[in-house]
């Protein structure tokens, strides 16, 4: 089955090593580990007592995802993301850092947010944000997708990434149902937070849950409505100093009505 058949049938798929996102690795290791270790950005981005650098669009690479004097973004993941979504204009890449230890309370964080990062990998779809002083969840980012790169080798257990398998298909049924009517235009002012509350334990009762491991050089691509999550560090997990480091590409769908097809 091709990547992309895979990702429409499990909601994300894996891509082997590739010698020329290889080379995209090696040129964003040493920016993305500098921006890491930099007071500033440790002051904004480390959360969860210190486990979890979120990096949210911290990566200096360009629209053609170059950083530096580094080679533009390129392999076959990419050319598959390409192939799904048409040419992209990339966005910044997250950063995303795990430190051993992960996940501890966020500050002001509630007891049931945390047995629900720490029990349920913080799962969640991406692009609903939380509005308000109440937080409820719209629709304000329709990506494309989410690209994974990492860029250290890790043990399995050093917080992979965590997908529900299939849950793409049940989110999307939930959504079109919830949306019905509703012009694509205005999809962002409708409160979405109960249907999504409902489908997210759908999914944990009837899609498998699958740990993605990566080493650098490969790479996965998540459908941009397929229930995703980090999983807790485990006991005996081994990582580089930096950390379980991976870049995550995000770009947005350019056509907002995309975002349920």
């Amino acid at each position: 089955m091709s990547g992309l058949a895979q990702l429409e049938t499990r909601g994300w798929c894996r891509f082997p090593d590739d010698p020329v996102l290889t080379r995209w690795v090696d040129a964003a290791l040493p920016v993305a580990t500098k921006l890491a270790a930099d007071p500033n950005n440790i002051r904004d981005w480390l959360r969860c007592g210190g486990t979890w650098f979120a990096g949210v669009n911290s990566l200096p690479n360009d629209a053609d995802g170059r950083v530096g004097a580094g080679p533009a973004l390129s392999g076959q993941a990419v050319d598959a993301a390409v192939g799904l979504c048409g040419p992209q204009s990339w966005d910044r890449a997250q950063i995303s850092v795990i430190y051993p230890g992960y996940p501890r309370a966020m500050e002001g964080e509630t007891a049931a947010a945390f047995r629900f990062r720490r029990d349920r990998d913080a799962a969640h779809v991406d692009g609903l944000l939380p509005i308000g002083p109440e937080r409820r969840r719209h629709m304000q980012e329709p990506h494309a997708f989410v690209l994974g790169i990492p860029l250290v080798a890790t043990s399995r257990g050093a917080s992979p990434m965590v997908v529900w398998e299939g849950s793409h298909a049940r989110v999307r049924a939930a959504f079109r149902a919830a949306l019905l009517g509703v012009a694509a235009q205005d999809w962002g002012r409708v409160d979405l937070t109960d249907t999504y509350h409902r489908v997210r334990r759908d999914c944990f009762e009837h899609c498998p849950r699958v740990e993605v491991h990566a080493r650098p050089g490969e790479a996965y691509l998540i459908h941009r409505l397929c229930l995703h999550g980090v999983a807790p560090w485990q006991k005996g997990a081994e990582a580089p100093p930096q950390g379980r480091m991976i870049a995550y590409f995000r770009p947005e769908l350019s056509d907002p009505a995309d975002w349920l097809t």
